[in-house]
Order: C-alpha cells, then sequence, then structure tokens
C-alpha cells in the first residue's frame, strides 16, 4: 500500500439516480469577513441495520449498503455529496489566485530519468502545455527526442497515462502500460522502435509485476496477478495467441502473496520472488535458468526476512535484512547459490541501506543516514571507492545505469529544491546536470530543519521542518502536518509544489517520520506494525504536541493531511484526539479496517496491520479503527476526504462509509466535505490541469479553516 504493490528486484522486477433519497439543504452560501462563509446542512444519508458479531462482539455497521460502488443510490449519494462539497468550497474567496500560483508552479517541462540502450536514451517528458507524460527516443546524449508513445490524445479528457516498462537491449522493442485514471491496472503494448507502430501482441487489463523482453526479442516474461487465484509468471512468445502463453511459476500461492519476475542483464537467468506482504516482511527467491531451459530452482524460501537481488554474469548481489535490520549485501556464486554459500561484501553500518544498484562494474549504494540521502560507491568486493555529493540536505532516487557503461543517472531534490537529474561519470566521479526543473521558487528565503522530539514511550521521532527564513515562533502560525507510519516507506526531503505554496503563504511545513517506516531500518518498521500500530499513532500526537509546546502552532491554526497508509494514519488520530486539529485532509485512505482484507489488494497487507479474522489481532485493530470509534457528539476537525472511483487498491467503499458516519456523528459546526473523482485513484495518471484543480481544492479548504483567507 504504498507507491508500489511490490519491492523491486532482478533488475526490474515492479512490485493499481435516486437523489430523493437524500436531503440536501440548498440554502445560499453567503461570504463574510475574513473568507467565513455559512455552511449548510450535509446530506442526510440513509442507515441499514447490519450488525456483525465477531468474537463475541457486536460490530454496527449502518452504511453497509455503500460498499456497492455502481447501485443507483451509491451513485446519486456520491453526487449529492460532490454537490455539498462543492456549493461551500466554489465559494471560497482567493482560488483564481491559487490556481494561478499552483499553475506556474506545476505547468512546467518536467523530464524522467533515462533508459540507456545502445545509443540509445529512452525516456519520458512532458511538456508545460501538456497534461500526461509522452515517451521519447533520443539517438545519443545530444539527440532529438523523437515522439514513441504519446497518452494526450488517447482520451478526451487526458486521463489516460502510459508507464514505460521495458526496452530491449537493443533499443528496437519497447514494452509500455496504458492506464486509465489512477487505477493500478495496466493495458500491456508492445511497440516496435524503428517502425514507430505497434506490435500486435497485446496485454489485457490486469495488475502485472514485472515485464521482460528476451535478448533476442523472441518474447517476452510477465508477472500477472489475478485476485482470486494469485499471481503467475508466464513467458509469452512475439507473434503468438496470448492464449497459449506459458505458465512458469506460481502454482500454489495464494491471492495474498505477490510474485515479480524479471531478466538478468544479461538475459541468461530469470529470476523470480515472492512476497509475503507489501513491505516485504518476507521475500523468497527462485531462478531458472534460461541458458539450458532447466527447471525452477529454489535460492531461499525458509528464512523470515526479505532478500532483493541483482544478478550480473555469474554473480548474484542480494541486498537483505537477514541479521541485519539496517540492510546488508551478500554475493552468491549463481552454480551454486544457496544462503550457505554467501559471502558479505557490504557490512550492516549505522545507517539504513535504502538500495543499491550495479553501474559501471561498481556497486552504487543508497543509505539513508538520519533521514538524509547518502550515495557510497564501491568496488564489487566492497573496497570503498567515494560518496557522491549533494548541494544540500535532501534526497536521492534510484540511480540508474548499466553493468558495462560508465555513465549513472540518479535525481536529487529537497523540499526547496526542485527536482534535478544528474549524469554521473563512474570512473573520473564526475557528475553535471542533465535536466533540472525550471519551477519559479526562491529557494533563498526557505529554510529547512530537522528537530527531534520525545513520543508517548520516550522514543525520539525526528521530524523535518519548513517555512520561511526568520519565522517568528508566537505559538500563531499555521502549520500543515503529514506523514505516513507504514509500510517499511520512508519519508524524505523531496520537492512538492504545494508544500513551496503552503509556505508562501506564510505556513510551516511539518513532516515526522513515524514508525512503521524504513528511516531507521527494520526495527523501525516492525515497531509500528500488528498489535504496535498504535505507537504510530501517538508519534503523530506527540508531534503535534510538541508543535503546540514550542510555540510553533496551536490548535486552532494547526491542519493534518494523510493518504492511503497516511489516510488511516490522520483518520485514527482525528478521532483519538480531535481538540488537537483544526483540519484534516484525508485522500484514499483505509478505515474500516474489520474489512480492509476482503477488497481489492486488502489480503497484501494483512502482514502490515493483521487480520480481524484472528481474534486476538481483531482486539487491538478494533481499538483503533477509524470507522469504529467514531462517537456520537464528538467535536471533530474540519475534514475534507478525497478518493475516487479509480481508486483500484484502496477500495473507495472506505470513505464514502466514513464521511457518512461522520455526518451523522459529527457535534461540532466544523464541515465535513467529500470530494469523489470518478476517475481518480491510487496511481497517478490525474491530467496536470486537474492536479492543479484538486489541490486548489485542498489548498483553499486549509486556508479557510486556519483563517488564512
Amino acid at each position: 500500500m504504498s507507491g508500489k504493490s511490490a519491492r523491486p528486484g532482478f533488475g526490474k522486477i515492479v512490485l493499481r439516480g435516486l437523489l430523493l433519497l437524500f436531503t440536501l439543504s440548498l440554502a445560499a452560501v453567503t461570504l463574510a469577513d475574513a473568507g467565513k462563509i455559512t455552511v449548510p446542512r450535509p446530506p442526510v444519508t440513509r442507515k441499514d441495520n447490519v450488525v456483525d458479531t465477531l468474537h463475541g462482539i457486536e460490530i454496527v455497521d449502518p452504511y453497509r449498503w455503500l460498499e456497492d460502488q455502481e447501485s443507483a443510490e451509491t451513485r446519486a449519494w456520491i453526487k449529492a455529496e460532490n454537490e455539498y462539497t462543492h456549493s461551500i468550497l466554489d465559494q471560497l474567496p482567493g482560488r483564481k489566485e491559487l490556481v494561478e500560483r499552483l499553475t506556474a508552479l506545476m505547468k512546467i517541462d518536467r523530464i524522467g530519468i533515462p533508459t540507456v540502450r545502445g545509443n540509445r536514451y529512452f525516456l519520458s517528458r512532458r511538456s508545460a502545455d501538456q497534461d500526461q507524460f509522452v515517451i521519447y527516443m533520443r539517438e545519443g546524449l545530444e539527440g532529438k527526442d523523437v515522439v514513441l508513445i504519446d497518452p494526450n490524445s488517447m482520451s478526451e479528457d487526458q486521463s489516460s497515462s502510459v508507464d514505460m516498462l521495458d526496452v530491449s537491449r537493443d533499443g528496437s522493442l519497447l514494452a509500455y502500460g496504458i492506464r486509465e485514471g489512477g487505477q493500478d491496472e495496466l493495458t500491456v503494448r508492445l511497440f516496435n522502435v524503428d517502425k514507430k507502430e505497434d506490435l500486435p501482441d497485446q496485454l489485457p487489463k490486469g495488475l502485472y509485476f514485472g515485464i521482460s523482453i528476451m535478448p533476442d526479442n523472441s518474447g517476452f516474461y510477465y508477472s500477472l496477478h489475478n485476485p482470486l487465484s494469485g499471481s503467475r509468471v508466464y513467458f509469452h512468445k512475439i507473434g503468438s495467441d496470448m492464449a497459449d502463453d506459458e505458465e512458469i511459476f506460481g502454482e500454489g500461492f495464494g491471492a495474498g502473496i505477490g510474485i515479480g519476475a524479471g531478466l538478468s542483464e544479461d538475459g541468461r537467468y530469470l529470476g523470480i520472488l515472492v512476497f509475503h506482504g507489501s513491505a516485504g516482511e518476507k521475500v523468497e527467491i527462485y531462478y531458472k535458468d534460461l541458458s539450458e531451459n532447466g527447471p525452477v530452482k529454489t535460492v531461499v524460501n525458509d528464512i523470515d526476512a526479505n532478500f532483493f537481488p541483482e544478478i550480473i554474469g555469474d554473480k548474484a548481489y542480494i541486498q537483505t535484512n537477514w541479521n541485519a535490520p539496517n540492510g546488508k549485501i551478500m554475493v552468491a556464486d549463481m552454480s551454486d547459490p544457496a544462503p550457505k554459500n554467501w559471502k558479505e561484501v557490504i557490512p550492516e553500518s549505522d545507517r539504513v541501506l535504502e538500495g543499491f544498484s550495479l553501474v559501471g562494474g561498481k556497486l552504487c549504494l543508497r543509505y539513508l543516514d538520519n533521514v538524509v540521502s547518502r550515495v557510497d560507491i564501491c568496488e564489487p568486493d566492497g573496497k570503498f571507492i567515494r560518496q557522491i555529493s549533494f548541494p544540500t540536505l535532501g534526497s536521492v532516487s534510484g540511480i540508474a545505469g548499466n553493468w558495462d557503461r560508465n555513465e549513472a543517472f540518479f535525481v536529487f531534490s529537497s523540499f526547496h529544491v526542485p527536482t534535478t537529474i544528474y549524469r554521473y561519470d563512474m570512473v573520473e566521479g564526475k557528475q553535471q546536470i542533465w535536466a533540472k526543473l525550471d519551477v519559479p521558487v526562491d529557494t533563498e528565503t526557505i529554510a529547512v530543519d530537522q528537530v527531534w522530539y520525545e513520543s508517548k514511550d520516550g522514543t525520539k521521532i525526528p521530524m523535518f521542518l519548513v517555512h520561511s527564513k526568520g519565522i517568528k515562533l508566537d505559538g500563531d502560525n499555521p502549520v500543515l502536518m503529514t506523514s505516513y507510519g507504514g509500510f517499511n516507506v520512508s519519508l524524505t526531503p523531496r520537492f512538492s509544489a504545494l508544500g513551496v505554496l503552503w509556505v508562501e503563504r506564510g505556513g510551516i511545513f511539518a513532516m515526522p517520520n513515524l514508525r512503521g517506516g524504513g528511516e531507521f531500518g527494520e526495527k523501525w518498521h516492525k515497531a509500528g506494525i500488528r498489535e504496535k500500530k498504535q505507537n504510530v499513532f501517538d508519534d503523530f500526537i506527540a508531534a503535534a504536541e510538541w508543535l503546540i509546546d514550542n510555540k510553533y502552532t496551536s490548535p486552532s491554526r494547526l491542519a493534518i493531511s494523510g493518504g492511503s497508509n497516511g489516510g488511516l494514519l490522520v483518520g485514527a488520530v482525528e478521532n483519538q484526539r480531535p481538540e488537537l486539529y483544526k483540519a484534516v485532509v484525508c485522500t484514499y485512505p483505509l478505515l474500516d479496517m474489520l474489512r480492509y482484507h476482503k477488497f481489492m489488494l486488502g489480503r497484501f497487507w494483512v502482514p502490515e496491520y493483521g487480520s480481524a479474522d484472528d481474534p486476538e489481532q481483531f482486539k487491538y485493530i478494533h481499538a483503533y479503527s477509524p470507522y469504529h470509534n467514531v462517537k456520537k457528539g464528538t467535536k471533530y476537525p474540519a475534514t475534507l476526504y478525497i478518493s475516487g472511483d479509480s481508486d483500484t487498491r484502496v477500495a473507495p467503499l472506505h470513505i464514502r462509509k466514513m464521511t457518512a458516519l461522520m455526518h451523522e456523528n459529527n457535534g461540532s459546526d466544523n464541515p465535513i466535505l467529500l470530494l469523489y473523482d470518478t476517475k481518480a485513484g491510487h496511481s497517478g495518471g490525474t491530467p496536470v490541469s486537474k492536479q492543479i484543480e484538486d489541490d486548489a481544492d485542498r489548498v483553499i479548504f486549509l486556508l479557510w479553516q486556519l483563517g488564512m483567507l
């Protein structure tokens, strides 16, 4: 439930009417002083008498009927809620100025990190006047970019987007996916780069965990997840019927298990990873030697740890947290790659090993050092060569390149430093800017601090604060705080147009690094999962209290925001400490934690949260589940819920049910609003013009509630 369904390994593994039933007060919304408005009463939602009994406890679920997304009654309810929300937000002053500034920050030329094949550079780029990224090919570093796949004309509303999935070794064949709205699922197509045309071969819409083209372009391997039977690895021979695709691996694994597959760089080995849990709590490794068409063999499947390998020649370099919570790298000989034969090349250190790349005959190691990126270059035997330097505190995305080429590419950014792609010479150790976002922001006026505070149990937690230089600590600054706290995901300093806008408006952006994430290794992650999930909420609450106690802000000027697992976070703390916050933005969240595992990809997350089917796990899940801890008459903060039909990862039923329940039980005059887009979803793909409109809705809601209009 992080940004990915599974973790990468083996090079390219990639782990998406009945309006009369509702009573809507259409009293005029009147503008008053300082942006204050009169808020009408929300729609009234029909209640059902649904009661389940779980482990001897009665569970009331009055809005179970809203789980049916396609029913006429649900569609009418969505329409009524959207009309109610827009009847308020659309009349707030200052929206035009917000849209103009967001447009300046977001409608800019953007470019992605390239994939290099021979003398060809494949990349995604979006011009300032386009809504979606276009896939290009460039002949040589100084060549002209040639359009390969342009999704901007695929749909009238520009809601279709494309992902580059793999490029053949000779650069003549491209595998790409077409995404509709924000869905996780893709339709996979093959493209002849020289002829500039699609091949007849096409995979239907589905959830794919890796596409790898054979070196001779004869076919490709792919992993497809079926919600009922689980993941399977297949081989497709180009030019053949998909119905004839050969199943390679996956029989016997359940629907809650993810399986990814990818080829080694030379194409000799097919590597297969089996994921138990989205955060890789346990990862199994299998492989198939294609040079002799051998059987699938096991490398490791009986150790409760994660393993992320990359194969080069006859060796496999394996990143793992096996007896090393901060991560280490082992090397195995593919002639006998059993764990008993592994040798350590990069030992565990005080820093957290985020990932590694094999580029230019070297190991490129990405570390987190107190949540700040560091990159070391080492020889294949682990001998340290040098450290890459960066202009300021910030984050490095994955380092891309090929084993037999001396050029590497990496992405660097910080809260106030726009994203920059560097080209790095692995021999000389020199770097140069390959591409940089031209964003109109004055970085010299913005300060970034890292502070530490104590959580409820005394654990020290770091937090980043972004604000204008010279800010006064008078307890009256508007603060927007966001975090995640789960699935081993690390929140590091990255550029955000919305964050810059917030600081420009006089606000402080705060980002605590909660337990459950990966900022301090697997111990940090495990300290915030299953029965210890309350630690995450305590860490977040303690951050709010620290900001108030240290005169950064006050409850009337503090807003919180979170999405996905972060949506669960803000949903839970809103119940537990409603008096701490003035406003909440909750996007694409999990909220009904007793039923989450019954829908979409929920079964993947049971290792992280547990399951209410288990009587012991039910106890702690029920204790914090946001939907089951809403209390009648509680004075809740103003809340804006955001989701949409195309979220095929976290079922949007969570947000529909929660909105109705909060409308019924809120004891304050603060509004509870829902923005529900029929094409929005978890996996991006939203046209930039629509992103601007959506962000304007979020910001104007926050500015209104925190008295900043």
